[in-house]
């Protein structure tokens, strides 16, 4: 029973990532810390990897590789940035003010402001991301904002070979620090069909949201990722 809620758990976040792009850590990890603990973060972090693969192999033509690589590059300092924050700030500030940022970002968005993912946006949104995933586990938004107005296809491409290079950075950290070992391996195997089975959920639904929704979808889930933050931090 656990590993079938667990599975459902996983399937729905892969639904959701392979479909707006982000969302698959936002989605799992706060229903696997109830269901099975010993999911998170390592083994979710080597489904998100091999997700993001996933993704890129199906969306790679329509990946801006230029501006993977100067969200990556602000990323660097951002790590060091979220890893200081967690040593010397209390988590709840830190998450705090990486929630109110992207609200912030979200509503200007549906005001008026129409980001694009020029050279200095994506070094500070990899800066922001980098911070943001290290200390709090939500670094997708920022970057995914940049690409609001993209199509669907771009910004699904984009995130996943940033997601890529970013997740398999954790993983080989992960792993000098000595926290990937057999289990972890394991439990996270058991979970691939699953994860399959939602990505090939979202070739239908991508091509829906592919209609116009792209946008709106990367907002709400923005937004929703900031309130689970606020959420987070409000409990803790």
């Amino acid at each position: 029973m656990t590993i079938a809620l667990a599975g459902l758990a996983v399937a729905l976040g892969a639904l959701v990532q392979g479909t707006v792009g982000f969302g698959i850590a936002l989605v799992s990890v706060p229903l696997l810390a109830i269901i099975d603990p010993g999911l998170v973060p390592v083994p979710m972090l080597m489904l998100a990897t091999a997700h993001a693969m996933l993704t890129l192999r199906r969306e790679y033509r329509d990946t801006d590789w230029a501006g993977v690589g100067w969200a990556l590059l602000g990323r660097l300092p951002g790590i060091a940035i979220g890893v200081l924050a967690v040593a010397l700030l209390p988590p709840r500030w830190f998450g705090l003010a990486v929630a109110v940022v992207v609200l912030g970002c979200v509503a200007l968005s549906v005001v008026h402001w129409r980001p694009r993912p020029t050279v200095p946006a994506l070094l500070v949104a990899g800066v922001v991301s980098g911070a943001a995933g290290t200390a709090s586990a939500i670094g997708g938004p920022p970057v995914a904002l940049l690409y609001q107005h993209a199509h669907g296809a771009r910004v699904r491409g984009t995130l996943a070979a940033y997601f890529v290079a970013g997740s398999l950075l954790s993983l080989a950290g992960l792993l000098v620090g000595g926290q990937v070992d057999a289990d972890a391996v394991q439990a996270a195997a058991v979970m691939v069909p699953f994860l399959i089975a939602g990505f090939a959920l979202s070739n239908p639904a991508r091509r829906l949201l592919d209609r116009g929704w792209t946008r709106p979808a990367v907002l709400a889930l923005a937004a929703g990722g900031a309130i689970a933050l606020l959420a987070q931090t409000a409990l803790g």
